[in-house]
């Protein structure tokens, strides 16, 4: 059985990793914050001080990083992990990028010798501990067969979008009308609330008619209560849209609706609501324009 590293233990990465253990792989794991990984040495993982030790230990590496930025680090920077000899290795990375961003760590990878996919997962913290992801995968048939036993341990189906890039393109295109969706319904309760409509009874209304996703009736006592729970952090679909918005510029295709939920995103998040989850913008822009319950 093939040893795994795993880089980045927020909250996806620290549920997700220890199903590795649990499906009897030996397992070195790294974070930024070495606390985050105490747990995963508890269970039996090894810890790796730096992401270029995680290589050496490991024959496929997979990433679950925060954003472009901090996946382009930890490959590139300084004991970062294509710092040494990568030869043969299998990069999985399961990050939400830009598609340009994982074709270029493509290309730094080939360069050395080693193969890379771009796995981004549909799915949130509760199907991520069950093994209930769905990646969408981008890269060669014959680096995803190498993938998949380790896919299989983290997902419920494995689909190929294409070569490297194409993951995190449909990546994008499926958050496109989540973030919308979560806009939209802020600006139904809005109105609602500006006509005098109580916020329970609208949410009871739409979860019950076809303007309902399936999500929303299981995120209802969140948005009119609020929680501690958090599947979908507002500052992360601040981050996806404007690659969304950035993605769709580059292809000179219009995005008025996910720039407008951009703008919504953006503010809730300067206003430091950005560890909340995103569909606290509900009740924020209801509370804005009527006397929520």
């Amino acid at each position: 059985m093939q040893s795994i590293g795993f880089l980045g233990l927020g909250k996806m990465g620290a549920v997700m990793a220890p199903r590795f253990i649990d499906a009897g792989f030996a397992l070195t794991v790294w974070n930024r914050s070495a606390d985050k990984a105490q747990p995963l040495s508890d269970a039996g993982a090894a810890v790796a001080s730096t992401p270029a030790n995680v290589v050496a230990a490991a024959d496929i590496v997979i990433s679950m990083l925060r954003d472009d930025a901090a996946a382009e680090q930890v490959f590139l920077g300084r004991d970062g992990l294509l710092s040494g000899n990568v030869a043969g290795k299998l990069f999985i990375e399961m990050s939400t990028l830009r598609p340009e961003t994982a074709r270029s760590l493509a290309e730094r990878c080939k360069q050395q010798q080693a193969a890379f996919i771009d796995a981004p997962v549909s799915g949130t913290v509760a199907p991520a501990k069950e093994g209930k992801l769905m990646a969408l995968v981008g890269g060669s048939d014959a680096d995803i067969e190498r993938a998949r036993p380790v896919l299989d341990v983290l997902t419920r189906r494995i689909v190929h979008a294409g070569p490297v890039g194409q993951g995190d393109m449909l990546k994008l295109v499926l958050n496109l009308p989540l973030a919308v969706y979560w806009q939209s319904l802020a600006e139904a309760t809005a109105l609602g609330a500006a006509g005098g409509l109580e916020l329970a009874t609208m949410l009871d209304a739409m979860a019950d008619s076809g303007a309902a996703i399936k999500v929303l009736p299981l995120k209802i006592p969140l948005i009119i209560e609020g929680s501690d729970y958090v599947a979908f952090d507002i500052a992360t679909m601040e981050k996806d849209a404007r690659s969304i918005v950035e993605t769709g510029n580059a292809f000179g295709v219009p995005m008025p609706a996910t720039s407008a939920s951009l703008e919504t995103y953006a503010a809730a998040n300067a206003e430091g609501l950005g560890a909340a989850d995103a569909v606290a913008i509900v009740r924020r822009l209801s509370d804005n324009y009527g006397a929520a319950d």
